[in-house]
C-alpha cells in the first residue's frame, strides 16, 4: 500500500501490449482490505483512450486484488454503483461489473499501471455474467505477439474470475457497497 491514503488522488495508466496507449483516467485511492486496495471513480470522472472518452454519470470503485500466495492476481475490477451503463455483451442491460484481464497491476508512486489482455467479465444487475472481447483476445495473440505464457494467465485468470462472479464469491457479493459509501463520504467532503 505504501503510502497512500483515503482521498488520494491516483491514476490509473492501462496500456496495450507494447507499451500501446489504452485507457487514462484518474480517482481516489479509498483504503483496503482482504480483497485488496480500493480506488474510487466519482461522478465525473474522465476516461479517455485514443479515439474516445467518456465521462462518468455514477460512481464506481475499483479493485486491485491483493497478492496470492505472493503473486498478484491478472485483473482489474471495476463495480458500478446505481444508474450503470449499458454494454452490449449484456443486450442493454445496466452493468454491474466489469473485470479486466490484465498483467498484474503495479504502482509507481500514484500511479497505477497494467496492461490491458483483451478478455472481460462483464455482470449485469440481474446477476448474469458474460465473458467479453473473446474475438480480440483471439486477433491480438497473433497481431500483437502475446507469449504462450501470458496467454494461458490470461485464460486461467479469466476461468477463474467468471466463475467468482457467477458464484457471487467475495468480493463479487457486494463487498463493494462499502467502498461505494466511502466514495460518497469521500467525495461529500471534497465539495466546496
Amino acid at each position: 500500500m505504501g503510502d497512500r491514503r483515503p482521498g488520494q488522488r491516483v491514476r490509473c495508466e492501462i496500456t496495450k501490449w507494447g507499451d500501446r496507449p489504452h485507457w487514462s483516467y484518474e480517482g481516489v485511492w479509498l483504503g483496503a482490505d482482504e480483497h485488496g486496495e480500493w480506488l474510487g471513480f466519482p461522478v465525473g470522472t474522465l476516461f479517455a483512450r485514443p479515439g474516445h472518452r467518456f465521462v462518468t454519470a455514477h460512481g464506481q470503485v475499483g479493485l486491485v486484488p491483493a497478492a496470492v500466495d505472493g503473486t498478484r492476481p491478472w485483473w482489474l475490477a471495476t463495480l458500478h454503483g446505481e444508474g450503470a451503463g449499458t454494454l452490449p455483451p449484456l443486450a442493454g442491460e445496466p452493468v454491474a461489473l466489469y473485470v479486466d484481464m490484465t498483467t498484474p497491476a503495479r504502482w509507481d508512486g500514484t500511479t497505477l499501471c497494467a496492461v490491458d489482455l483483451d478478455l472481460d467479465v462483464v455482470g449485469d444487475v440481474h446477476g448474469r455474467v458474460v465473458v467479453d472481447d473473446e474475438a480480440e483476445f483471439a486477433e491480438h495473440q497473433v497481431l500483437l505477439g502475446y507469449p504462450a505464457e501470458v496467454v494461458a494467465a490470461a485464460r486461467a485468470s479469466c476461468a477463474q474470475v467468471l466463475a467468482a462472479a457467477s458464484a457471487g464469491d467475495p468480493p463479487y457479493d457486494g463487498t463493494h457497497r462499502r467502498w461505494l459509501a466511502e466514495l460518497a463520504r469521500i467525495s461529500a467532503s471534497n465539495e466546496p
